[in-house]
């Protein structure tokens, strides 16, 4: 069995990576945080001191992590992959990345015998947990194929959307439909509340009506619970708006409602931190209009609100 390793143990790398421990691959990990591979470790982990010992080690070696800076970090830094990965092994990048600098890194990779594929996710923390995530696949069909079986394990639908750099770009849109999404649930709550409607009511009338989406369905909730907690950041978030944007520009594509909805969250992560949970660009309507969105009964967690309503995660 290919001996895979782990670099970038967050939200989303901790869970892909505990999924494939479960399934039985042997697993090398490495994280900025030495802390945040404690418990993969207790399952039978191998601890790297760097990206390179990881890549010495490993057949694949996956990436997840917050940056495109950080990407380029971990490939090309002085003890990076470039310095340990074999000839004939691959490297996946699952992190949101630009396409451009992907197709360098790749390039850099190539020189050494190693291939490349992106495999950007989608679904949230929720879905990652459960290996039900979203995977979107850019990269050589073969390489793809050779690949198929990690990818699996630790996503439900794989998608290869075509050659490399292709899925950056559906991934950005993905992440552009949602950040803009969570912004439009809470100005359709506001307006509920300010009607006087019951906000449980009208969470239920949109997710069963033409206005609903994966959002609204999940992450919505946080708001209505007054918690906020969905495990993406004002700096997250915002990075990936930029992308969504540069590419706007890159393609001659007027992005409107992206560019209202960025400076939503300017306004967000300057009123409460770059670490701050990206569905607070909700409090800043609360605070505008002096109306809170709690509906009672609703956690103030993705998590709590998913282990009470398991069906919302579905697809």
């Amino acid at each position: 069995m290919k001996t895979v390793g782990c670099i970038g143990l967050g939200h989303i790398g901790h869970h892909l990576a505990a999924n494939l421990l479960r399934a039985g691959y042997p697993l090398v990990v490495h994280d900025l945080d030495e802390a945040a591979a404690t418990g993969l470790i207790a399952e039978g982990a191998t601890w790297a001191t760097s990206p390179a010992e990881a890549g010495a080690a490993c057949d694949v070696v996956v990436t997840c992590l917050p940056s495109v800076a950080a990407v380029t970090s971990v490939v090309t830094g002085e003890q990076g992959l470039l310095r340990g990965l074999a000839s004939g092994s691959t490297w996946i990048d699952m992190s949101t990345n630009d396409g451009h600098e992907l197709r360098r890194l790749a390039g850099l990779l190539a020189e050494h015998g190693v291939d490349t594929l992106e495999a950007p996710v989608t679904g949230g923390c929720h879905n990652a947990s459960s290996g039900t995530i979203t995977i979107l696949v850019g990269g050589d069909e073969e390489v793809f194929e050779r690949q198929r079986d990690v990818l699996e394990t630790v996503g439900g639908r794989v998608l290869h959307i075509g050659p490399l750099g292709k899925a950056s770009v559906i991934k950005v849109i993905t992440n552009m439909l949602a950040f803009i999404h969570i912004a439009a649930s809470a100005e359709a709550f506001m307006l509920a509340r300010r009607s006087g409607i019951d906000l449980r009511l009208a969470w239920e009338a949109i997710r069963a009506s033409s206005g609903n989406s994966f959002i609204l369905e999940t992450e919505s909730t946080t708001i209505l619970g007054g918690g906020y907690d969905v495990g993406f950041s004002f700096d997250l978030c915002l990075k990936d708006m930029g992308l969504a944007l540069d590419l706007g520009r890159e393609l001659d594509v007027p992005l409107d409602v992206a560019g209202t909805v960025e400076q939503l969250f300017v306004r967000g992560r300057a009123r409460y931190g770059g670490e701050a949970e990206y569905a607070m660009v909700a409090k800043l309507l609360e605070e505008a209009c002096g109306t809170d969105l709690r509906a009672p009964g609703f956690p103030t967690t993705l998590e709590e609100y998913l282990e009470q309503m398991p069906r919302a995660a579905a697809d």
